[in-house]
């Protein structure tokens, strides 16, 4: 039986010691040791555009780089227009509705903050 914390992102039970680090298996999150972390403690989400900027709710981006749409024979050009929605955690990172195209979700690292 593990004497150590669950995982804060997870909650897996199941974790191992690296030196000072506490490392998920099955979600690979690591964390230090004597860090004290509640279980209800939900860090924020935080996103940032290819500059570099902090992206929040409802802000507001121009894409960076002309983007195929997976599925059909369109592409988002360079400078459309893009309201975020709500920030999301995976792969693909901002729900965002796209001038032209409607709602989908796109990575933070193809667009600027406007």
């Amino acid at each position: 039986m593990s004497s150590f914390p669950p995982c804060p992102k997870c909650k897996s039970e199941y974790m191992y010691e690296d030196g000072e680090l506490l490392i998920c298996p099955e979600c690979a999150h690591e964390w230090p040791k004597n860090a004290t972390i509640a279980a209800d403690d939900e860090s924020p989400l935080t996103v940032r555009d290819s500059n570099g900027n902090l992206l929040t709710d409802g802000d507001n981006a121009t894409v960076i780089k002309d983007l195929k749409i997976k599925g059909t024979s369109s592409v988002i050009k360079v400078g459309t227009k893009v309201k975020i929605v709500r920030l999301v955690e995976g792969d693909h990172d901002l729900d965002c509705k796209v001038d032209g195209h409607g709602a989908m979700m796109l990575k933070s690292e193809f667009v600027k903050k406007a």
